[in-house]
């Protein structure tokens, strides 16, 4: 029951360090996009809080796919046995 515990413990884990992890790449990624041109104070409170909601939406799909592809890959070997 012990390494049930474990397994879920370090799923969690690699779902939260993955996550944060994308976000942050979403964050660096959008970075480099001149949004200026669509906003009217690039430098705002807006501003800063509209690139932060597109990094962690998009941080959030990128993570999901990143472990969806991590747990089918996973998954195939139950076939085999």
């Amino acid at each position: 029951m012990e390494d049930v515990y474990f397994s879920v413990g370090m799923n969690a884990l690699l779902s939260i360090v993955v996550m944060l992890f994308s976000v942050y790449l979403a964050w660096v990624v959008l970075q480099e996009l001149k949004l200026e041109v669509f906003l009217k104070q690039p430098k705002g409170r807006r501003a800063v809080m509209l690139r932060l909601m597109l990094a962690v939406a998009i941080g959030y799909l990128f993570s999901r796919f990143i472990l969806d592809y991590l747990d089918w890959s996973l998954s195939l070997r139950l076939l085999v046995e």
